[in-house]
């Protein structure tokens, strides 16, 4: 929604002073000049990039017209979870979350925390781990290191539609100039046709400077800023489960494990103390 907003107030801030101006805006409609910096951005994308990272860009880019997943009731899901599970473990082992970890899809924990079962990565994160922990083969500092490379693995996978689109943006303008050449050779090729008329050739010739730019600072290139935020935002959830799951290890109580991976959070999205302690009452 605010991608939207954001697009109507760019097109009704450039467009709208053209006209207060005195400018005409039938003459900045040129689907030839779109065409050719739209034609040759698409073409250099799928060029400059591996069939893994177009899927991945293709599939990650409607996410930036929804709103985010990772909000505060969110983490406070997780947290819920996180508590119960490892409270079972405290109460009656480790061996006992087996058919919670082997099944996570039938496990009567997992099912009252519908935000967190609907997320696979956030899901297979936290089993393969707890997995882990059940085998009892690794100790926390295997784990830990484990985790990081994991974390920074699909924190990697996550920027790789913000830096293809980031890509994208930067040649927008030069694709732009190379449209306003095109219609520069193109009018010069027509010296000898009355002022009025090469006056017209001129200024559909530079527009194709101005779409450039105006697609490059006005449209894709926010985009790319947006999906990198998202892709912090995902990270966060594994940081979350990570330190809360390694507080465990270190033998600390799943209060304090709990309490380990709300310092995590940034300030917008942190539970206080006493309210997650009453949600996570609320669902035990």
């Amino acid at each position: 929604m605010f991608v939207i907003i954001g697009y109507i107030i760019v097109c009704g801030s450039v467009f709208g002073g053209f006209a207060m101006a005195g400018g005409h805006l039938g003459a900045l409609f040129q689907p030839i000049e779109l065409l050719m910096i739209g034609g040759a951005a698409g073409g250099a994308f799928f060029v400059g990039n591996t069939m893994s990272a177009v899927k991945a860009t293709l599939k990650g880019f409607p996410a930036c017209f929804k709103g985010t997943k990772y909000t505060k009731d969110t983490y406070m899901e997780l947290m819920a979870l996180l508590y119960e599970l490892l409270g079972k473990v405290r109460k009656e082992g480790l061996m006992s979350i087996e058919g919670d970890v082997e099944r996570p899809n039938e496990s009567p924990i997992f099912a009252k925390y519908p935000k967190i079962l609907s997320d696979h990565h956030v899901v297979e994160f936290i089993t393969d781990y707890l997995r882990i922990m059940v085998s009892g083969n690794l100790n926390a500092m295997e784990i830990e290191n484990l985790m990081d490379m994991e974390i920074e693995t699909h924190h990697h996978e996550a920027l790789l539609p913000s830096h293809t689109i980031a890509k994208l943006g930067d040649g927008m303008p030069a694709f732009g100039i190379v449209a306003a050449v095109m219609g520069v050779v193109h009018t010069m090729e027509s010296v000898g046709i009355p002022p009025a008329e090469l006056g017209m050739l001129i200024a559909h010739a530079l527009v194709g400077t101005f779409l450039g730019i105006l697609l490059a600072y006005g449209f894709v290139g926010p985009l790319s800023g947006l999906l990198e935020q998202k892709a912090e935002e995902s990270t966060k959830m594994f940081q979350t489960i990570k330190v809360t799951l390694l507080a465990n290890l270190n033998g600390y109580a799943p209060a304090m494990a709990v309490e380990f991976g709300r310092k995590v959070l940034v300030s917008t999205d942190r539970p206080g103390f006493t309210e997650l302690e009453e949600h996570v009452k609320q669902k035990r």
